[in-house]
Parts: structure tokens; C-alpha cells; sequence
């Protein structure tokens, strides 16, 4: 039975939960340890949604706001909610998994009727799902699919046809060479997505022997600094002898492009990356990147905000297809994705994703 709290703001410390739970298994411990480790630099501030409203309560637990993306999804999303006459409590765990279960048990708590979730790993994510079940709330799997779980409704862009169009992109301009790809984090199970789409493009390269992919690594939690260092090994390993660079997305891809600056190469080895974010659109009009896909996230939050009110007031949902999570077919609403090469930016600025004047940095041009 869900908990209705009096709006107060809470300061959520983590040592008391540490101790309470401190007495179940290793692997508890070992999470309860990360929560601690978290709190012993920065308490996280936790301000409760009035749940003595009769609107509808949405909460939206994000992995984490350090991307361009993730901020435009937040923002929009909040929007979209409120638009629609419900509240939202957005919390972002910036990427650490014990602080997203935590944060989902605190939404939870407060009462939500439908719990939204962008996973940072998508196999322990089923842990807020279970919890969530336990009181009666609704689940939407947001962009990333929560594995082996029993989540209500997944809504998200078709992210193994992103991959496909990052290659198809790519072999257009190096149908024969030296491949280089650089993933995404093994723990979200879109890079594992935007990674068969890659290669169901480049397979039959593969085997013909006109492609080789000479490397091919995942990059820790997504940062650039590692996929920098990961470009960096790939170019050393290879002689610096490397025709093409497919990158899960565009701060990969930003990494990608400063290792391949260090050595005067930018601009010289097409590559691609995924989400559209400006400073990617910018090394595309420079020429450093080739392409990106852009996702309507607008179309997205809209839909999910919409989809979520609903399953709130009881109304029956159903996807436009099932998806296979691990555990049962996912009800499933993928949204189509389009690829940006410079050719195409102005359809960016036509949906006002980016303006003109930040892409071309006041240029006008």
C-alpha cells in the first residue's frame, strides 16, 4: 500500500539506511558501501511532492544528468507532466546504481503512481521494478530497457536501426578498410542495441573481407575521457593506421575526434556518434564529425508523459510491439530515429532542437 507523507522537505541520510540493511548479503553490503561512500562527500537533498494533492504523481528516476541529452529529456519531460495536469519529482543518481534504487525506494515512498526509469544498469534496475510492484505502482522503462523484470510499458526510439544507421552512413563513404568501434557502457543495454544494429550493417563487409574491424571495446560509463583512451589503444595497437570509427554516441565520439587531434588526424577519418547533441552537430558542420542520429526527444517525453498519466488513471495501455526483456514481452513503443549528416542539420533547427546561431556559433552562416 503506497505511504501518503506530509509535504515537508526531507534530507535523505544514508548511514542509518547503511545500518539497517548492513546485516543482508555481500552483495547488499557492497552496495549499501556505495550509498555510504556517496553520502561522506555530498548529502543528497531530496525535497517530497505534495502527496496530500489529489493530482497524479509521476516520479522520474534518471540515471544521470552529466550529458547535453539527459538535461533536454529532463526538462522536456517535467513539461510535458505538468501540461497534463500531474506533478513530477525528478530525481538523477549521475551514475551510481546504489543511489538510483535508492532514490527509486524514496519515490516509492512518497507515493507515486507511476514510476519512469532511464536504468543505469539494466540487469540491478529490476530491483526498483520489484519494489515498485510491491505497492501497487506502474513501471515505465524510459529509453533504456530494465532486463528481466516485470516493467509495465517500455517507450523508447528503435536504437538497434540508430545502430544501422550509423554504419550504413560510414560504409558509404569506407565500403573497404580498417574499422574501428568504439561502444557504449556494457551495463546499459541500448549499447548492446545500437552495437548489433552497427554490425548487422557491417557483417556482410565482414565476410566478403572487405571491412576489418580491428577494434572493438566498450567504453565505462560513457565518458569521453574514456573513450579517448580507449581510441588512443586503438590507434597504437593499429600502427595509427585506421580508415573509419563507428562511436556508440557523441560524447564517445567526442573523445574519439580529441584522440584523433592529438595526431592531426580529425577531420581525416570519418566518424560517427548518436544523439545530436550541439557540440556534435558542430564537428559536423566543421567536418571532424561525419554523422550523428538525431532523436526527437521532444516526441519522446510527450509520449512517455502521456503514456504515464494514463496507466495512472487505470487505462489500459498496449504497445505498438513486445520486446523481450529477459523475464516477458514487453509491451513496446519504439520511436523512429533519423540520421544528421551535414546535408540534413537544418532539420534539427526546424524542430528546434538546436538554433542556427548556436550550431554555427553566431555565425549566421
Amino acid at each position: 500500500m503506497k505511504h501518503y507523507l506530509k509535504s515537508i522537505t526531507l534530507v535523505i541520510l544514508i548511514l542509518p539506511l547503511f545500518m539497517l540493511l548492513s546485516c543482508e548479503t555481500e552483495k547488499d553490503v557492497d552496495v549499501n558501501s556505495e550509498i555510504r561512500e556517496a553520502e561522506e562527500s555530498e548529502h543528497i537533498a531530496i525535497e517530497s511532492i505534495d502527496t496530500t494533492s489529489d493530482k497524479i504523481k509521476i516520479g522520474f528516476s534518471m540515471d544521470t544528468l552529466e550529458e547535453e541529452r539527459w538535461l533536454k529529456d529532463r526538462d522536456m519531460f517535467k513539461e510535458a507532466v505538468e501540461a497534463l495536469g500531474a506533478e513530477v519529482e525528478i530525481l538523477a543518481a549521475n551514475g551510481n546504481d546504489a543511489i538510483q534504487i535508492l532514490h527509486a525506494e524514496t519515490l516509492i515512498d512518497q507515493g507515486v503512481d507511476v514510476l519512469v526509469v532511464v536504468p543505469y544498469n539494466a540487469e540491478s534496475t529490476a530491483a526498483i521494478v520489484d519494489k515498485a510492484r510491491l505497492s501497487d505502482i506502474k513501471v515505465i522503462s524510459y529509453d533504456r530497457l530494465v532486463k528481466n523484470a516485470d516493467v509495465d510499458l517500455y517507450i523508447s526510439f528503435d536504437n538497434e536501426q540508430v545502430g544501422e544507421m550509423q554504419a550504413r552512413a560510414i560504409t558509404e563513404l569506407v565500403p573497404k578498410g580498417k574499422y574501428v568501434y568504439i561502444g557504449g557502457a556494457d551495463t546499459d543495454n541500448n549499447a548492446h542495441l545500437f552495437k548489433k544494429g552497427v554490425f548487422n550493417i557491417l557483417q556482410p563487409f565482414i565476410d566478403q573481407g572487405d571491412i576489418t574491424v580491428v577494434y572493438d571495446q566498450w567504453t565505462k560509463d560513457w565518458t569521453p575521457l574514456n573513450a579517448f583512451k580507449n581510441m588512443e589503444e586503438a590507434l597504437i595497437a593499429n600502427n595509427y593506421e585506421i580508415d573509419a570509427v563507428i562511436a556508440a554516441n557523441d560524447a564517445t565520439a567526442g573523445g574519439v575526434i580529441e584522440a584523433l587531434d592529438a595526431l592531426g588526424l580529425a577531420g581525416e577519418i570519418p566518424v560517427a556518434g548518436q544523439d545530436a547533441e550541439l557540440a556534435a552537430v558542430q564537428r559536423i558542420v566543421d567536418g571532424t564529425q561525419t554523422m550523428t542520429v538525431y532523436k526527437p526527444i521532444k516526441t519522446l517525453t510527450d509520449t512517455a508523459a502521456a503514456l504515464a498519466v494514463e496507466l495512472a488513471k487505470g487505462e489500459l495501455v498496449i504497445g505498438d510491439r513486445t520486446i523481450n526483456n529477459g523475464k516477458y514481452e514487453v509491451p513496446s513503443i519504439l520511436l523512429e530515429p533519423i540520421a544528421i549528416t551535414k546535408k540534413n542539420i537544418d532539420t534539427i533547427i526546424a524542430d528546434g532542437f538546436h538554433s542556427k546561431e548556436d550550431i554555427y556559433r553566431q555565425k549566421g552562416n
